[in-house]
C-alpha cells in the first residue's frame, strides 16, 4: 500500500527539519502513543495502540532513520509487531523554500501482514488515510509551536508603526467662536453696564 502527499508549511525548512527529526516531537504526533523509548539519534521505539477496529491493535513499533541530508531529505524504516498483525513500513520526505514557508512532499510503502493484513487494501487504505491526516495536523501543531519558543533574536518583529487603537474623543484644536468677548468691549462680566474708567 503506497500513500504520499504534500504539506506547507508557514515557517522556515530549519524549524520544520528539527520538529521531524526530534523523536519527542514526532512520538507526539503519532496517534495512540503509549510509551515511548529513544535509543540514540537514529533509533527509537513506541508503544501504540492503533485505533484498528474494536478495542484497537497493540504494536511495539521500532523506528531506524536510514538516510538523510540535512534540511532537505530523511527516510525511515518502521518495524511494528503485534497480536494479528506485522507491519513493514518505508516512509522519506523532502524539503523544499515555498514562498517564504517550507513544502514537504513524503511518500510511504506500507506493508501489513497477518490476520489484520488479510482485512485486505480496501478496508485498510481509508484506516491508513485517516491516521496520516491525524500525523500530518500534528505535525503542523509542533511546527508552529516550535517556531513561537524561539528567541526573539532568531525571529524578530517586523518594525514599523504600531497601532495604539482609535484616539480619544477630543477635538485637538477646537475652532474658536466668532465675535469677541464682553471684556474685550470693556463689559463687566458681572453686569451689563460698562467699566467704570478712572
Amino acid at each position: 500500500m503506497n500513500v504520499e502527499g504534500e504539506r506547507t508549511f508557514a515557517a522556515p525548512r530549519a524549524t520544520v527539519w528539527k520538529v521531524l527529526n526530534d523523536p519527542a516531537a514526532m512520538a507526539s504526533t503519532m496517534p495512540g502513543v503509549e510509551s515511548f523509548d529513544v535509543h540514540d539519534d537514529r533509533r527509537w521505539t513506541a508503544n501504540v495502540k492503533i485505533p484498528l477496529g474494536l478495542g484497537g491493535l497493540k504494536m511495539k513499533v521500532d523506528m531506524e532513520k536510514t538516510e538523510e541530508r540535512e534540511l532537505e531529505h530523511a527516510s525511515m524504516h518502521i518495524k511494528g509487531q503485534g497480536v494479528g498483525a506485522m507491519m513493514n513500513m518505508q516512509t522519506q520526505f523532502d524539503l523544499s523554500d515555498a514562498g517564504g514557508g517550507t513544502l514537504m512532499k513524503w511518500a510511504a510503502d506500507v506493508k501489513i501482514a497477518g490476520p489484520v493484513g488479510s482485512m485486505g487494501q480496501r478496508v485498510l487504505q481509508p484506516i491508513v488515510n485517516q491516521q496520516v491526516q491525524h500525523v500530518l495536523g500534528a505535525l503542523d501543531k509542533q511546527v508552529m509551536d516550535s517556531l513561537g519558543a524561539q528567541p526573539a533574536s532568531a525571529n524578530p518583529p517586523s518594525e514599523g508603526p504600531k497601532d495604539y487603537g482609535p484616539p480619544a474623543d477630543a477635538d485637538a484644536d477646537p475652532e474658536p467662536e466668532t465675535g469677541t468677548s464682553g471684556a474685550d468691549e470693556g463689559i463687566s462680566p458681572i453686569s451689563d453696564e460698562p467699566y467704570e474708567t478712572k
